[in-house]
């Protein structure tokens, strides 16, 4: 199918590069207008530009609470409403571990991963109720949500945090059409990765081809993820078809959780290894 958001209006967070982007790409392939929301202003305007009249770019940084109203109010000035709210930026700030983290960390890590979902879930439930239109929120988690050893501690205590939020946002929004839910990547080729092991910026492809190689065979599924398959599980969410799931998640990892995520990790670290 190619028209499963016909019609639809979507602010996406993080759009400009990874999950994101490929959201916002698989969004528009289906129909969608979509607000891309991002710091990255250069590659942001560039994709607008790429996706067309179909989408708008909003500098946007989420941990301001103003820059997030404007990404909103974008989407209903200029697309007429907002049917979907992929509230999906995040990075791990702090890798620290709970015996060395400070007050400082742990506070920046959750005005990221945590406070700004709350800021989202806020105003695209008060526009939606304003419009009385039935939208769906999207979040995007981690499986650090789940297992520990995945993320440092202050950025899994965030997106564990983000599952409640799911859930408490769903039952505020009973019978109003509203649905809220999250998704929980897994260890997905992107710069989420390079960045956690402090690659350069100039060794990304080189350092994500090596990753995918090394963990293919350590899934379930026989590959590493990739972006696109965290964004046709938004599109799912965000369309029709998923009217009568709220309240929940969807773990996509290639099945890591389901045994030991152990060897993963240790085949990406040995890797990263060679670039220091």
């Amino acid at each position: 199918m190619a028209d499963l958001l016909t019609g639809k209006v979507a602010v996406i967070t993080g759009a400009a590069s990874g999950m994101g982007r490929s959201a916002a790409e698989v969004f528009v392939a289906n129909g969608a207008r979509v607000v891309l929301a991002d710091v990255q202003d250069g590659a942001g305007v560039a994709l607008a530009e790429r996706l067309g009249a179909a989408a708008r770019f909003v500098h946007t940084d989420v941990t301001a609470e103003a820059d997030l109203e404007r990404a909103v109010g974008a989407a209903r000035e200029q697309f007429g409403r907002l049917d979907v709210m992929f509230s999906n930026a995040g990075a791990a700030v702090d890798l620290a571990p709970v015996a060395e983290l400070t007050a400082e960390g742990l506070d920046r890590t959750l005005r990221l991963n945590l406070h700004a979902h709350v800021t989202a879930h806020r105003l695209a439930a008060a526009a939606f109720r304003e419009q009385r239109v039935p939208g769906s929120i999207i979040s995007t988690a981690s499986i650090a949500a789940l297992q520990a050893g995945w993320n440092g501690a202050a950025y899994s205590m965030a997106k564990a945090a983000v599952l409640a939020l799911v859930r408490q946002t769903a039952l505020e929004a009973a019978g109003t059409g509203i649905r809220c839910n999250a998704i929980l990547p897994g260890a997905v080729l992107t710069s989420i990765i390079t960045n956690m092991f402090g690659i350069p910026a100039a060794d990304e492809e080189q350092f994500l081809t090596g990753v995918g190689e090394a963990i293919a065979d350590q899934t379930l599924i026989g590959r590493a993820g990739v972006a696109e398959d965290i964004a046709n599980t938004a599109l799912f969410l965000a369309s029709d078809l998923s009217t009568w799931i709220t309240g929940t998640s969807i773990t996509v990892d290639g099945g890591a959780t389901a045994y030991t995520k152990d060897a993963t990790v240790a085949a990406i670290t040995e890797i990263a290894s060679a670039y220091h």
